[in-house]
């Protein structure tokens, strides 16, 4: 089961957030769309089940499973822009027109994977209140959730199946060089994911924005506007 929310009228974006985050982070962003948009609990997150197996691959084809025919845009942040980019392949069936990915981490150390695998690796945390469970949820994600949290016969956990930790690096560049839609790569001038010289050695035409940092779209809403621009023009 996938959760998504749903609001406007018009030409369609689809909004996928980052890892740990769930729809609702998009709220600022979506109300700055001129038309109808879609916002996805990725699998494993938030209202969504979770998979047997993540992969960037598994990640596109549930999001594509609830993504209406017809020609969209598509706004990932972090793993979001991920699974954005692979939508735009054509690979998994939905018709992208123009596709963009905010703070996408552009390089993994041996380091960063082997943290990111111990996380995955890890049992849940239990809390015997939600809104602990809430505070742990949202510094998992590193953006305040309502809709974070599950209840348990043991208490209260974080939503986030910890095992999407494990999904691994992408291969940026091979996306990138499989889009059929064109693409927007930006990143907050203090994005520490996404340093500005990573950015623009991956992406040379890459949106540096101004005054925010890895979670532009909830920290500045307004930011992302240049990158609804070039959605639009897309």
């Amino acid at each position: 089961m996938i959760h998504v929310e749903r609001g406007g009228d018009g030409p369609l974006l689809v909004l996928l957030h980052g890892l740990g985050a769930t729809a609702e982070v998009w709220e600022g962003v979506a109300a700055r769309w001129p038309g109808s948009w879609l916002a996805v609990d990725l699998p494993g997150h938030g209202r969504s089940s979770a998979l047997e197996r993540y992969s960037f691959g598994s990640f596109a084809a549930a999001v594509a499973s609830v993504v209406p025919a017809g020609p969209v845009a598509v706004l990932g942040h972090s793993l979001g822009g991920v699974v954005a980019l692979a939508l735009a392949s054509g690979w998994f069936g939905v018709d992208v027109r123009a596709v963009a990915g905010v703070g996408v981490k552009l390089r993994w150390s041996d380091d960063d994977l082997a943290k990111a695998a111990a996380l995955a690796s890890r049992p849940a945390r239990v809390f015997p209140t939600a809104d602990e469970a809430a505070g742990w949820a949202s510094k998992l994600a590193g953006v305040p959730l309502s809709h974070g949290v599950v209840e348990t016969a043991d208490g209260w956990r974080a939503s986030l199946d910890v095992a999407a930790f494990g999904v691994g690096a992408p291969d940026v560049p091979g996306l990138l060089a499989a889009s059929k839609a064109p693409v927007t790569l930006a990143a907050g001038d203090a994005d520490h994911m996404c340093p500005r010289e990573h950015l623009l050695d991956a992406a040379p035409g890459g949106m540096v924005l101004a005054g925010v940092g890895h979670n532009a779209h909830v920290e500045q809403p307004e930011s992302i506007k240049p990158v609804l621009e070039r959605l639009i023009t897309g």
